[in-house]
């Protein structure tokens, strides 16, 4: 019985008990997407800060700002390297392993984050130009863990709460963004108290001050702190079983490697005499194959199709939330504060949105994820998500009101609370779950970088688009736009699509990844599911 052996494996894997190595595996594994998030989103704290310091015009009543075409290549270019980064490490992941390649994005990280904080330069465009170099490499390396997170953490879970491991890993980007928020708040506020800088209209050089240009490197630098602290811990995982038994065809390897972090004893195929494992030629498809788009391409095309809808919103919501705070006057006026005050009360409001809708969402995607399966989570965060957006569009006046500004608020969050328990959560988990170990991490680099190509579109596209419709209140070097309220409108049509297209996306909930990708039939008809199964 050839594939008797690889059919044991499988099943203990799917039938293991959490242990603590699956503990510390979320650990490891979402201490990177904690440092994903503050990376990615810190940016967005600092970018008025870079336009007081960088582009300040003299004898102008408002504080500078980045251009646009500036702003667009900071905030924007950590993305197109995460794009890049995600279908590159996704391919490698699964030509070499995804223990081969792991550490690498780490060490990516921790040196573009250093580098980006060390960005210098002898005018404003030779700074913002260095920036932009270091931020797309830090993208990259972001970008591999993504594919290779999700896999890793896919592979060593049972089928029971798998779900509930991977989402863990992605929800640690909910404390990166909590974390960003509060360096930021500590670090300005600590400049501060120290320098005492004035208003902007009382004194429009000394609100700044020579000492802000530390303030936006120290965030940037603090992100390779968390990255550097789980670098070692990533460098002695070992490869996970369901790639050593099903890609590098080494069962013997897979049941000595569970053996040792797994305490699950599983006798090797040299010990038990039997043959190495044999592929059924059925399975052996290519990824440019017909059979392969007769079984995956509705599948690939609805977990690329819903992440790329998602992005938009998401990260047009999230990248730009000063600017959506400022419009409803949450924010003061820019001129009323110092460079150091409006950076703590920026960074206060990202923490709070976070805090009380984005953190509290994807914690109970982790504890329902697994009782109410993935479809119906991404169906419910789609359609909340759209009725929020309709909500704070069509009144947009009626928000505006000083008198109103908490409610927006309020729903502003609870947008945020239905994006993460619904489909930020979910277009992560499933891309894991549903394709062939060969294909597995290639399969989500594909759909996590039609993500991000999305996130591109949300970040340049919303940055123009929020513009006011007059002419003469648009910010400085910006055309008019269609103003906040129609920008709101078209991300809740966003929404909308990403609703229907979620019916492209099978559920995974309760089955093994081979059951589910249809992978290994000799599993199947050696161990099938039902009673047996059922019974653990």
């Amino acid at each position: 019985m050839a594939a008797k052996g690889q059919a044991d494996l499988l099943l203990q894997l799917d039938q293991a008990k959490t242990q603590l190595y699956h503990i510390k595996a979320v650990i490891i594994s979402g201490m990177g997407f904690f440092t994903d998030a503050y990376d990615l989103f810190c940016i967005s704290l600092v970018t008025k800060l870079l336009g007081r310091i960088y582009y300040q015009v003299e004898g102008s009543p408002k504080p500078g700002i980045l251009p646009p075409n500036v702003a667009a290549a900071v905030n924007g270019v950590a993305l197109c390297g995460t794009l890049a980064g995600q279908l590159f490490f996704g391919w490698l992941g699964d030509k070499i392993g995804r223990k081969s390649v792991y550490g690498i994005t780490l060490m990516l990280m921790i040196i573009s984050s250093i580098g980006s904080g060390l960005s210098f330069g002898s005018s404003p465009k030779a700074v913002m130009a260095t920036l932009c170099f270091f931020r797309f490499w830090l993208g990259f390396g972001i970008g591999g863990d993504y594919p290779l997170s999700a896999t890793i953490m896919a592979e060593y879970s049972n089928k029971k709460t798998r779900g509930a491991f991977i989402a863990a890993v992605f929800a640690m980007q909910g404390f990166g963004i909590l974390a960003g928020g509060i360096v930021a708040m500590a670090v300005s506020a600590t400049f501060h108290a120290v320098y005492k800088t004035p208003a902007y209209s009382v004194d429009p050089i000394g609100s700044t001050g020579p000492q802000a240009d530390y303030v936006w490197r120290i965030i940037l630098m603090l992100g390779a702190l968390p990255a550097a602290l789980t670098y070692y811990s990533r460098m002695k995982m070992p490869e996970t079983p369901r790639y050593t038994a099903l890609v590098a065809k080494n069962a013997e390897k897979a049941s000595q490697d569970m053996s040792k972090v797994m305490g699950v004893e599983v006798e090797s195929q040299e010990e038990t005499g039997e043959e190495k494992v044999i592929i059924d030629k059925r399975n052996s498809f290519g990824l440019l194959s017909r059979e392969f788009l007769r079984r995956h391409g509705l599948h690939l095309l609805g977990t690329a199709s819903t992440w790329f809808l998602l992005d938009i919103a998401y990260y047009s919501q999230n990248l730009f939330q000063k600017d959506i705070f400022s419009a409803v006057g949450w924010l003061p006026g820019a001129n009323t504060m110092s460079a150091m005050e409006e950076l703590f009360k920026i960074a206060r409001a990202q923490f709070l949105i976070a805090l009380c809708g984005t953190v509290p969402g994807y914690w109970v995607t982790v504890f329902l994820i697994d009782h109410i399966g993935r479809f119906t989570i991404q169906l419910v965060g789609f359609f909340f998500m759209t009725v929020f957006m309709f909500v704070l569009a069509i009144p947009y006046h009626h928000w505006t009101l000083k008198e109103n500004n908490i409610g927006f608020i309020v729903i502003y969050g609870l947008t945020f609370f239905f994006a993460n328990f619904g489909p930020n959560s979910t277009t992560f988990i499933v891309p894991a779950e549903i394709f062939p170990a060969r294909f597995r991490a290639t399969c989500h680099g594909i759909s996590a970088a039609a993500g991000k190509a999305g996130a591109i579109i949300g970040s340049f596209g919303f940055l123009y688009a929020a513009q006011n419709q007059d002419k003469s209140k648009v910010d400085p070097g910006y055309p008019a736009g269609i103003g906040m309220r129609n920008a709101l409108m078209v991300l809740g049509m966003v929404n909308v699509f990403g609703f229907l297209l979620t019916f492209l996306v099978p559920e995974p909930k309760g089955r093994s990844l081979e059951e589910v990708s249809g992978e290994n039939e000799e599993v199947d008809r050696a161990h099938p599911t039902g009673a047996e199964a059922a019974s653990v």
